[in-house]
């Protein structure tokens, strides 16, 4: 099944690839070499998925993005006190290549302009320049799950035309924030600035920080859980200049730019982002990056001030109609098809209040179980609401998988507006939208019946007094003296056949061919609907223990046949033959241990 998440991605690029504001940068040589219309987007979940648009893989030079992740091995290696001493983490508000220090100790107020990235580099673990590069390729490396190379000419121009960091480095010597001879650490400076990512390396290293230092495909730790938090601080509140506080505000992801057209951007525990864009904007910015990031904020509500949650926690259980069939009991050829296939529906119960993590996530496990399904069922009684932006996306997967001829179907959303009014925000014009039902009963009764028929067994039954389950031990004589006093009867569609509480009349029933459900009251008004009455099946026969009142009330849902039998005839009748009586309480047992071993069940499915 194609992903929603996909399919929004691919209509982002689409869109903003017209956007032609900004430039190129060009105050290094090598960078005014870049092709203003290569654009790409990735975005990639906490377990690793990855979601890629436009030129996702395209090389480039990461720049000043490098600076957060060598920071975070400076932190790594040398510890936080040793590093906020020599680095603040105060937003400076000035460009990126401004000599901001701190009047007094000459420190760099943050780690993301360049005098404290140039410190933060000469801080990482090594004996010489050449350790401390060995070190630093390796973290860039792990955090993007692969081995990194250097645009060796890039790295070139960077040293070449590099006077201004050759000054913050001299400046940072003379106030002893960094050791030694300082041109060494700033030529690494100049090579980490030089590594090549793409798109999707981008996604993967954000996605690492949200996954609090662990690679989602590795596995391998890249950075100490305990300065993961620090790293997402700084890049908050200092990782896009001074347009920073603009971007907090707006995006409200931490963050981090580079002048060669990467943006990365951060939702703790959902997702890395990495879009990939040269033209910037009079801050140093991508253009097209930003306008992706306020998108994906705002469509898929990923402000990190919003509501956060581990996006598993959407689906409570999940389970199969063979392990969780519906209420009525099926003629052979009906069951003999649901014995063989009825795995192919599954259940999915839904829970909290859905955004797009969870949605994704939702959508993500019908994926995998595509392949081997005819219909979905999502439980919505422990939802509490959808966001806009997560029921699109849902409306989305229905309309592939009815591509893949596959339904999705929703279950006890009646009246709970938080969920039917986003659902139906999102519906094109002259699309119904999902199929809904009140209860799982019903949306499972569908569905049995849509699976059947596709696999070209008939739904349409019929039935007579030998087809019940309650009377089909008796011995041929019996059965027939049986059908000699039954009389049919017949309900008009929507008609009550009795209701809860009216006195027991003695009458006993058995469905010849139509539909009714088992309905009882429910507390505060209104019933439960807790069985399907189809052909074969029998309801009233408490009557024969005795029972003075109806426990439940029986509603015809199509025009409803029936043959039925009064006690006060099975009891003249039991008179002539004495073993008849015996025969109807053995198969009563037995129907009462069978719905209890169903009940057991569902109850084990639901559990």
């Amino acid at each position: 099944m194609r992903s929603p998440i996909q399919t929004y991605l691919e209509a982002l690029h689409a869109e903003l690839k017209s956007l032609r504001r900004g430039n190129v940068a060009n105050y290094i040589p090598e960078l005014g070499k870049a092709d203003p219309e290569r654009f790409g987007i990735g975005l990639v979940t906490v377990d690793g998925v990855a979601y890629m648009a436009g030129d996702a893989d395209y090389p480039f030079t990461i720049q000043s993005i490098s600076k957060a992740f060598v920071y975070a091995a400076a932190l790594a290696d040398r510890g936080r006190p040793y590093v906020s001493q020599r680095i603040g983490v105060e937003p400076s508000g000035d460009a990126f290549n401004s000599i901001s220090l701190h009047p007094k100790t000459g420190a760099p107020l943050n780690p993301m302009i360049n005098a404290g990235a140039i410190a933060a580099t000469s801080l990482v673990a090594g004996r010489d320049a050449d350790e401390q590069w060995k070190r630093i390729h390796g973290a860039l490396s792990s955090f993007a799950g692969r081995p990194l190379e250097v645009d060796e000419s890039v790295y070139r121009s960077e040293s070449e035309t590099g006077f201004r960091n050759r000054a913050i480095a001299w400046m940072l010597r003379n106030f002893d924030i960094t050791e030694g001879e300082p041109m060494a650490s700033l030529e690494n400076y100049f090579r980490q600035c030089s590594v090549l990512v793409g798109c999707r390396d981008l996604a993967y290293m954000a996605a690492t920080l949200a996954n609090g230092g662990v690679h989602p495909v590795t596995h391998k730790r890249a950075l100490p859980t305990e300065e993961v938090e620090r790293v997402l601080s700084v890049m908050a509140t200092c990782g896009m200049y001074d347009y920073a506080g603009s971007w907090l505000y707006e995006v409200g992801m931490p963050a981090k730019s580079g002048v060669g057209g990467g943006i990365i951007a951060v939702l703790p525990g959902r997702f890395g982002i990495g879009v990939f864009s040269p033209p910037l904007d009079e801050k140093g910015n991508s253009v097209r990056g930003i306008e992706v990031c306020k998108r994906l904020s705002q469509d898929f509500g990923l402000h990190v001030f919003g509501k956060t949650r581990n996006p598993a926690l959407a689906v409570g259980r999940s389970y199969t109609g063979a392990e969780a069939p519906s209420r009525r009991v099926p003629l052979p050829a009906l069951r003999d098809c649901l014995a063989t296939h009825a795995g192919r529906i599954k259940y999915l119960s839904l829970q909290g209040f859905l955004e797009v993590d969870g949605i994704e996530y939702v959508i993500r496990r019908m994926a995998e179980l595509a392949s081997e399904a005819n219909s979905f069922v999502l439980d919505m009684h422990q939802v509490e609401g959808f966001s806009d932006s997560a029921a699109r996306l849902l409306d989305q997967a229905r309309l592939n998988l009815h591509g893949e001829g596959i339904a999705v179907v929703l279950s006890r959303v009646h009246r709970r507006r938080a969920i039917v009014e986003p659902m139906s925000r999102v519906l094109a014009a002259g699309d119904h939208g999902f199929l809904s039902f009140e209860d799982n009963d019903l949306a499972a009764e569908w569905c049995e019946n849509r699976l059947c028929e596709g696999v070209g067994a008939s739904t349409e039954q019929t039935a007579d007094l030998d087809d019940c389950p309650l009377f089909a031990t008796l011995p041929p004589t019996l059965r027939k003296q049986l059908r000699g006093i039954a009389r049919r009867e017949t309900f008009a569609a929507g008609s009550r056949v009795f209701g809860s509480g009216e006195p027991m009349d003695g009458r006993i029933f058995v469905v010849t061919s139509g539909h009714a459900s088992i309905l009882v009251p429910r507390q505060g008004g209104g019933h439960q609907r807790i069985a399907s009455l189809g052909p074969g099946m029998n309801f009233g026969e408490l009557a024969l223990l005795g029972q003075a009142t109806r426990s439940a009330s029986v509603h015809a849902d199509t025009e409803l046949q029936c043959e039925v039998l009064n006690t006060a005839d099975i009891d003249a009748l039991a008179l002539e033959f004495p073993q008849l009586k015996v025969k109807l309480l053995e198969s009563i047992s037995a129907d009462l241990a069978d719905k209890l071993r169903r009940a057991t069940g569902w109850i084990s499915a639901l559990a």
